[in-house]
Formats: C-alpha cells, sequence, structure tokens
C-alpha cells in the first residue's frame, strides 16, 4: 500500500511539474512606483515588428483584427501595444518605417497636443535589432532602419525629464512608452492607472533607468498579452508593435 501512496504522489508531482512548464510565460509584469502600478514588457531577444499603415492601406485598429491577420503567426506573438500617433483612419501622422520600407515620412511640425509638445521623438530598431530613441530633430534616414515610429513627447532626453513636464500635473490618463534599458534592450510601459506625464517620465528615469524614453499615447493605449489572458478594449488604435516570442 505505502509503494502504490508513494506512486501515486510521485505522478502527481509530475503532473504539476509538466503543467507548470507548458503553462506560457509572459515577458510582462508589473511595478508599483509612487503608489501608481505599471506594467512592463520585456521583448528580451524577441523579434519587434510595426504594424502601420500607409495612405493607400487600410490600418489595422484592434487586437483581433491584428490576430487575425497575422494568421498562424498570432501563435507565436509575446506581446502588443499601440504605439505612434495617428488620423482618424488610424494612418501614422509621423516617420512610419516598416520592414525597411517608409510609410509616412518624419514631421516635424510645431503645434498643439502632446506629439507636437517638442522635442517629440523616434523609436527605431535597425537590421542587427539594435534599438534605439532619439528627438526627432536628430533623427537621420538610413537604408539600416528596419523600423521606426515616432510620437511625442520625449519623455526622457539624455537622462533628463522633458523640460515642460510639472511634477505631477492634472492632466491624467492610462499611459503608454517605451524607453532604453541600461542594458541597450527595449522595455515598454503601460500604466494600470491614470498618471501624468510628469509621474510616467520618473518612471521610466528613476525606477527603470532609461536614458531616453518615448510617449506613445495616452487615454487610448492598450495592451495585448497572451500569456496573461489579456487584451485590452479600448478606441480604434493606430500604428501597433508587436513582438515574437524568441525562438
Amino acid at each position: 500500500m505505502r509503494v502504490l501512496i508513494l506512486s501515486f504522489l510521485l505522478l502527481a508531482a509530475c503532473d504539476k511539474t509538466d503543467a507548470a512548464a507548458e503553462q506560457p510565460q509572459s515577458p510582462c509584469r508589473q511595478q508599483v512606483f509612487e503608489s501608481s502600478r505599471f506594467t512592463v514588457c520585456d521583448p528580451g531577444k524577441g523579434a519587434i515588428e510595426l504594424v502601420a499603415a500607409a495612405p493607400n492601406q487600410i490600418a489595422i485598429r484592434r487586437f483581433n483584427d491584428l490576430e487575425m491577420r497575422l494568421g498562424r503567426r498570432a501563435d507565436k506573438v509575446a506581446f502588443a501595444m499601440n504605439a505612434g500617433m495617428y488620423d482618424e483612419d488610424g494612418r501614422p501622422i509621423g516617420l512610419a518605417i516598416v520592414d525597411g520600407k517608409q510609410k509616412h515620412a518624419i514631421n516635424l511640425r510645431k503645434g498643439g497636443g502632446n506629439f507636437r509638445l517638442m522635442p517629440n521623438g523616434v523609436f527605431q530598431v535597425r537590421k542587427n535589432n539594435r534599438v534605439e530613441i532619439l528627438p526627432s530633430t536628430q533623427w537621420q534616414p538610413s537604408s539600416d532602419i528596419r523600423l521606426a515610429t515616432q510620437s511625442g513627447p520625449m519623455l526622457v532626453i539624455a537622462g533628463k525629464l522633458h523640460p515642460a513636464f510639472e511634477a505631477d500635473g492634472s492632466s491624467r490618463y492610462i499611459r503608454n512608452g517605451v524607453g532604453i534599458a541600461p542594458g541597450g534592450g527595449a522595455l515598454f510601459v503601460i500604466s494600470e492607472g491614470p498618471v501624468s506625464l510628469g509621474k510616467f517620465g520618473r518612471f521610466f528615469r528613476d525606477q527603470l533607468k532609461t536614458q531616453n524614453a518615448l510617449f506613445l499615447d495616452g487615454a487610448v493605449s492598450a495592451l495585448w498579452d497572451p500569456a496573461n489572458g489579456r487584451r485590452d478594449l479600448t478606441k480604434p488604435l493606430g500604428p501597433m508593435v508587436v513582438v515574437f516570442k524568441a525562438r
């Protein structure tokens, strides 16, 4: 009898271990900063792609539509997030490069709104997978750029907060952005509640220690995190960054 019980316990333990091994691991983790919660998604060695529509293309506006467009590749998605300013039809209004092909030119016009709170910036990935964030005025075209998306404002510039930010202003939304970690990789972030631009920028600078970070959007910010069963529903989106699981 003892042998049978021991065998049963061993089999049960193996089943639990196998189940844990099969459960997909999310690259997204929550962190708390100044009493606010943020979800940080680390692509690691996963491939980063940009989905953005050219003037003659219909934009993908929701994660459900993105999943359908990806087809079988959807099973390989680690996470996806909206990434860049866009017009009412979901097409980018700033620089957008997809698979090395420019969908929209760099936009340096000044004006109102977050996008034109200068300096705004560009997130880009080169063909050697090096990720970079730089002010739009410093951007230079290159055949080496695999993807790029323009948004704004910059949150952190060479280790300093955007000069226009208040410490904790009254304009508060759920926001998302991207920064470059000390090790050189990209970190994508979405707040779990409304926060000011000042607090959002400090999270990147003080918590994540990023030297450069870029605001991607607010109020319509959304995350698709398949492993955690998360698929945010918001207003229709524009350009999206999709990160695939590392092979």
